[in-house]
């Protein structure tokens, strides 16, 4: 027999896990690198970039007749797919933990 109750206390709890989750990604903070650490970067779990670091050698190669800008942006843009990479991975990872190992499409 349908109980609405027990639909009622289930769509609650649902949405108290998703605020979990969200707040637990927010003060995530998950670091990202490319270079052999030339360019850092640290984002949070919602992948929202909190921090870009770039080694001062890297900038050197900036100085000079023909800069190599181009190297040094890519770097910038491995360095945050990187760290968008792991983020994934720990939503997924956090959100299997929450479904006890219910498969999911999409999140595997």
């Amino acid at each position: 027999m349908f109980n609405p109750m027990k639909l009622q206390e289930m769509l609650s709890k649902a949405g108290q896990m998703q605020e979990e989750v969200q707040r637990k990604l927010s003060q995530t903070q998950i670091e990202g690198a490319s270079g052999g650490g030339a360019v850092t970067v640290l984002m949070n779990g919602k992948k929202q970039l909190l921090r870009l670091q770039i080694d001062p050698a890297a900038i050197a190669s900036l100085s000079g007749e023909s800069p190599d800008l181009e190297m040094l942006q890519d770097l910038i843009v491995a360095a945050v797919n990187d760290a968008g990479n792991k983020a994934e991975q720990n939503l997924k990872s956090q959100l299997t933990g929450l479904l006890g190992g219910l498969s999911i499409p999409g999140l595997s």
